[in-house]
């Protein structure tokens, strides 16, 4: 499979350059991967291959369990919600208020993925445990606005404003937690160094990379088997500022949890092949905070709530019972 990938990316890219020059098929490739990584639509040649390039190796028993579960939460939470970010860009949102809630959670979904899909089978628990949860659409995805994906350059300050919406919401009378999945887990990893509200009381990500160039260059290498020499870094950093006005590397996690004061609950699945577990390392090492670790055994990429649900359960509401009280509140 990696090698009929390969195959598509540098047969479209050639195509795409016309000439044989190895500088113009370099560019057309470069190109052609951002087109991938940011672009709403994704290349048509990507689309059918987009499970095996994320590394999901689940059997059909389990997608379907999953598409259940996200079908299942998408028909209870029914109100749907919508603000305006600092860059004019329309966000759409859902609601889940708990009755007796002791928090609010907002939920960041991964790339090109959806907020029900990532989060169906975990919904519940968050519910059940007393979360009022946002489930944000990422910009460039969904249902909000926005011709691209940020990698979480541009989304982590939609995450600080979804915070101030919770807040207008519930009159910042309850701790705020930001959590996410993947590139989920990236963005409000790298909206801890922003100014955020005084409430937000911690942070769990889940499975999160160190960067977008360093996650483009895992998967360049690791999952196209492509010689990353052979991308035009200066080209993609081009291409980035072009489409989200945002240079590939403006800002990492590993550099925003140096300069964060909220903890932080790492996971991260150890047979993870899209965002290798080494990655979380690396964030875990850099974070200023306090901050606590789950691995988890044998889980792949986003899997590790479905490999292990009692050991997550367990890490996540220990955090809660930790920090939920550490805030000031009016």
């Amino acid at each position: 499979m990696k090698d009929k990938i390969q195959k598509i990316i540098i047969g479209s890219t050639i195509a795409a350059a016309g000439i044989a020059g190895a500088a113009a098929v370099s560019h057309a490739i470069t190109e052609y991967l951002m087109r991938v990584a940011l672009d709403r639509q994704a290349p048509k040649s990507m689309v059918k291959s987009q499970e095996k390039m994320m590394g999901e190796k689940q059997n059909r028993e389990l997608v379907e369990k999953v598409r259940s579960a996200a079908a299942s939460l998408e028909e209870r939470v029914t109100e749907t919600v919508e603000i305006t970010a600092e860059d004019g860009t329309r966000l759409v949102g859902h609601w889940w208020p708990c009755e007796e809630p002791k928090r609010v959670l907002i939920a960041m979904h991964g790339w090109r993925s959806t907020w029900s899909q990532d989060f169906g089978m975990i919904a519940d628990f968050w519910h059940d445990s007393g979360c009022s949860i946002l489930f944000a659409e990422q910009r460039g995805q969904g249902n909000s606005g926005g011709d691209y994906m940020g990698f979480g350059l541009t989304e982590r300050f939609d995450c600080r404003d979804w915070a101030e919406w919770v807040n207008e919401k519930t009159d910042m009378l309850l701790p705020v937690y930001l959590g996410g999945v993947s590139m989920g887990a990236s963005t409000v990893l790298m909206a801890s160094a922003l100014e955020l509200p005084e409430n937000v009381a911690g942070i769990v990500a889940d499975c999160g990379f160190t960067s977008p160039y360093a996650i483009w260059k895992h998967v360049v290498q690791d999952n196209f088997h492509l010689s990353y020499d052979g991308i035009r870094s200066l080209a993609a950093d081009d291409l980035c500022r072009r489409k989200i006005k945002a240079g590939a590397k403006s800002c990492t996690t590993t550099e925003a949890l140096k300069n964060t004061p909220i903890p932080v609950l790492f996971i991260h699945g150890t047979d993870d092949h899209f965002v290798p577990i080494e990655m979380t390392y690396e964030n875990y090492k850099a974070c200023a905070s306090e901050k606590h670790l789950l691995a988890v055994p044998g889980a792949e990429h986003a899997m590790s709530y479905i490999v292990d649900q009692n050991a997550y359960e367990s890490a996540v509401r220990q955090f809660w019972n930790r920090y939920d009280k550490s805030v000031n509140l009016l």
